[in-house]
């Protein structure tokens, strides 16, 4: 196939050939009247409702009914933030910048979008491509963390467009990037700083508390990795954190703890959980918490609703008087470049990654994830 032909790397693939970026992410409802099409875009995708197989022809009456159960009140939610998802709006702004820098690089790209649940989803991408030219490509997954959910569920859905075509996948993960890290570091640092001091030397510490996007503990079991990064990406960043504040003569002390929002349905989720975790700070005396939404690169409903309003009542209510939380890199000039340097090193790469490998690496790794029953 064209795609896995043992190429140098993708310049070399691409020589003379028209280069395409694209930037792959969840996507969400752009306006009220989109909320039950994209829940049920999102449940009717066997990987984030993993039916066994012999009951997987009820994946889409399930996704319906789920969609139609659910939407009066995602519906509120988004109203709550002026009626729709910014995500993709965020994504776009990325999308620009992205390309002014590769290009400034010297490197002749067009940078496109394609949403998992919404539009311009997969399908669009192709197809504005296909006009344009584009003849190889790089995927950049917008997900630092690798998940069934996201990561992997992404690249499943173009496997059968671009097996054929030229491409690399750009990471697949990227939560380890000394870019990626400090940049985050550097805007935890700005809210931790614009705390208050304590009114007492008795106060407890405050609190800087990693708040990642939720799997059902079954992923985890059947070796999605997506845990065990979370967890090495919170040690970096927490440390860079604390390097940062050193270098910078601060005498603020905090303590560092990982949760999990965003939680739906019956099944066991991964624990902590963020709400749960705030209300156990706010009883035992906490009166400030800086919240970090680790698992999303731009703003949307789990960081503007979920935790701007509910978690922001949720920990009002018990105490916390000084909640501040870091926003998503969005735009953020140190995280924009390192989305550059990223880009720029996977197409130099020899050899490519295509999308058959990086998903026969998770795999290969996941495995090793997988607790032995001998």
């Amino acid at each position: 196939m064209e795609g896995e032909k043992n190429y140098k790397s993708l310049l070399d693939a691409g020589c003379r050939k028209k280069l395409g970026i694209l930037l792959v992410n969840l996507g969400g409802p752009g306006s009220q009247e989109e909320v039950e099409g994209f829940l049920k875009r999102l449940f009717g995708d066997p990987d984030i409702i993993r039916l066994p197989r012999a009951i997987r022809w009820l994946q889409a009456p399930i996704a319906s009914t789920i969609s139609k159960l659910r939407a009066p009140k995602t519906r509120e939610a988004y109203k709550a933030i002026g009626g729709g998802s910014p995500i993709l709006l965020w994504t776009e702004a990325q999308a620009s910048i992205l390309q002014s820098s590769l290009r400034g690089a010297g490197l002749d790209a067009t940078v496109y979008v394609a949403m998992r649940y919404s539009r311009p989803n997969a399908a669009d991408a192709e197809a504005a491509m296909t006009k344009d030219g584009i003849e190889v490509v790089a995927v950049l997954p917008l997900y630092p963390h690798y998940s069934f959910s996201t990561t992997e569920s992404s690249l499943r859905e173009l496997l059968p467009w671009l097996k054929s075509v030229p491409h690399t996948v750009v990471g697949p993960s990227w939560h380890h990037r000394p870019g990626y890290v400090d940049a985050m570091a550097n805007l935890i640092v700005r809210e931790i700083q614009a705390l208050p001091p304590p009114l007492t030397s008795a106060e407890p510490l405050p609190q800087l508390l990693f708040s990642a996007h939720g799997v059902p503990v079954s992923y985890i079991e059947e070796g999605d990795p997506y845990k065990s990064e979370i967890e090495s990406c919170v040690t970096n960043i927490s440390f860079r954190v604390k390097q940062i504040l050193k270098e910078r003569n601060s005498e603020t002390s905090i303590e560092v703890s990982l949760a999990y929002q965003s939680r739906v349905g019956p099944v066991e989720w991964l624990k902590p959980y963020t709400d749960k975790a705030l209300k156990s700070m706010g009883m035992s005396g906490v009166k400030s918490v800086v919240i970090v939404p680790i698992s999303f690169v731009s703003e949307h409903i789990e960081t503007l609703e979920e935790i701007d309003i509910r978690y922001a009542e949720t920990a009002h209510s018990f105490g916390i008087w000084n909640f501040r939380r870091v926003p998503a890199p969005n735009t953020h000039p140190p995280f924009m470049a390192d989305l550059s340097s990223m880009v720029l090193e996977a197409v130099s790469t020899c050899p490519i990654l295509s999308i058959e490998k990086a998903l026969a690496m998770k795999e290969k790794s996941s495995n090793n994830l997988i607790p032995s029953t001998e």
